[in-house]
């Protein structure tokens, strides 16, 4: 647990990072059956990245899995052998924070979503990792089921979060909201907590994360999904998404900057259910933004948007269309690790 003394902070996501963590798919996990499908993806995601900073693969078939990285000896790549469960690290994934001027990873209970899927491996994962030497930081635990999808920090003491996931009777069901909210004061050294009580994407198992829904560019920005087509069933949801957010302030007392983002043409699986492909999933790293796509028109229009958003960054579309194929996208199979955290020596 954190002192009450120590002072505190959730680092955005554009802040400078030691290494981006994923969590390689396998044939024990729900990716069995397209696995031909999807591995070229987490490939593409761990390559692209590793052009710009090192990459935590975890898999357990570390000898195959670097095979199709093409690893070399000067090559970002760090595998560990790991067992998992499946492969979405944005939420099993250790949570760093600074504390006192030093960084400590959180490692928050993770039970499927809400007790949806088996988890009891990927629970483990953080606590491995640290055992294995990973992390140069201090390992802590959360105390509570936390997810990182849930979770959009400014780095300056603001959080974005929504109710639909954080209040999940399958989560904490012993805390309320404010109890939760105290909590997360509490272990973030937060100034304010922006609760968004509508939002949702169709095909999304994650009670509504954040990071599917909206996001901080920087600190008085936040980009977010707009549905423009009142015939589309997120429609008033998210019509009263945009107007909560309308209503948020900085900590300076003024009006965020408000980018919507395109609504992509609606993908379905072979058996006619609707995917959650969303941009807002994107993934902010060290010189480059990574930007999920789904072969759809709208792809362009949201390239460029996110050129305008990080003009000192390049801007990489990753087609993502086998990801939400399992429910999820580019940033919730990603956890990023802060400088100096990751020990790859």
């Amino acid at each position: 647990m954190i002192e009450k003394t120590s002072l505190c902070r959730l680092p955005a996501e554009w802040e400078p990072q030691s290494a981006v963590q994923l969590t390689f798919p396998h044939k024990d996990t729900d990716w069995a059956e397209i696995l031909p499908e999807v591995m070229p993806c987490f490939v593409k995601i761990a390559q692209t990245i590793s052009q710009y900073q090192p990459v935590l693969i975890l898999s357990p078939e570390v000898d195959e899995t670097r095979s199709l990285l093409e690893v070399d000896n000067n090559s970002n790549f760090h595998l560990v052998k790991s067992a998992s469960n499946d492969t979405w690290a944005r939420d099993h994934g250790g949570i760093t924070i600074e504390e006192n001027g030093k960084a400590v990873i959180l490692d928050f209970v993770f039970n499927g979503w809400g007790l949806k899927f088996p988890s009891d491996k990927d629970n483990l994962l953080t606590r491995h990792l640290y055992e294995k030497g990973v992390f140069n930081a201090e390992l802590r635990h959360g105390g509570i089921v936390l997810e990182g999808g849930a979770l959009e920090s400014d780095g300056q003491g603001t959080l974005l979060t929504t109710s639909e996931c954080l209040l999940s009777p399958n989560r904490n069901p012993h805390l309320s909201k404010g109890e939760i909210e105290a909590y997360l004061i509490h272990c973030f050294g937060l100034k304010q907590v922006l609760w968004l009580n509508h939002g949702y994407l169709a095909g999304d198992d994650t009670d509504s994360h954040i990071d599917t829904l909206a996001r901080f560019c920087a600190a008085d920005t936040i980009a977010y999904v707009k549905c423009s087509d009142p015939s589309d069933e997120h429609y008033d949801a998210l019509q009263k998404m945009e107007a909560e957010l309308s209503q948020f302030k900085t900590l300076t007392g003024t009006p965020y900057r408000l980018v919507p983002l395109p609504w992509p043409k609606a993908c379905f699986d072979e058996a006619g259910n609707r995917l959650p492909s969303t941009y807002a999933n994107f993934l902010i790293i060290n010189g480059a933004v990574l930007v999920p796509t789904y072969d759809v028109p709208q792809d362009e229009e949201a390239l460029h948007i996110f050129k305008a958003l990080f003009p000192d960054r390049e801007i990489i579309g990753i087609d993502c269309r086998p990801l939400i194929l399992q429910h999820g996208s580019l940033h919730c199979v990603t956890m990023q690790y802060p400088a100096n955290v990751v020990n790859l020596v």
